[in-house]
């Protein structure tokens, strides 16, 4: 409620697990986004293929993903080689922080996961599908607040301070 400091159960118990592919324009902050019961290369090509879908033709996409091993899978490299207009860009491990998406990721953890009670993997597809839905009634891009250099600067700093980080 607005105005209540935000609580949290000792006793956290889980209900099961859903698992959410999210593209997120960088341009416009909208989301296009897909629950599915599983993580394989097989949910991921029809999340692919919904992108292709609601992503205007003509225009390029450009897809930035993690490591996973389904991105990289036989079945995604014969779909990627069928739809030209996509190119996949992979960030190094340990930098999931560069992938906008990620942040997206966080706003829906800290503003609304975290802050509900979902007593059923239903309940909550039903609320992250809910909150995608407002999310996009109003999107709005991540940006960045410091350049590139701001960045490497408090990033050397930092692992100055470190004893034996090799900087």
């Amino acid at each position: 409620m607005p105005g209540a400091p935000q609580r949290r159960s000792h006793d956290y118990r889980r209900f099961g697990t859903a698992d959410l592919f999210a593209a997120l324009d960088a341009a416009s902050g909208k989301v296009i986004s897909a629950m599915a019961a599983r993580h394989r290369s097989e949910e991921f090509r029809k999340f692919l293929n919904l992108i292709d879908k609601e992503v205007p033709e003509g225009l390029d996409v450009h897809v930035v993903l993690d490591n996973s091993s389904i991105h990289k899978s036989a079945m995604i490299q014969r779909w990627l080689a069928r739809h030209r207009r996509f190119s996949f860009h992979f960030t190094p491990t340990y930098s999931s922080w560069m992938n906008l998406v990620e942040r997206w990721f966080s706003e829906l953890t800290t503003k609304w996961i975290r802050r509900g009670t979902h007593r059923s993997t239903k309940e909550l597809t039903d609320s992250i599908e809910a909150w995608i839905h407002h999310w996009n009634r109003n999107p709005r891009p991540f940006v960045w607040r410091k350049t590139a250099d701001e960045i490497l600067d408090n990033l050397t700093t930092y692992l100055q301070r470190i004893p034996n980080s090799g900087h």
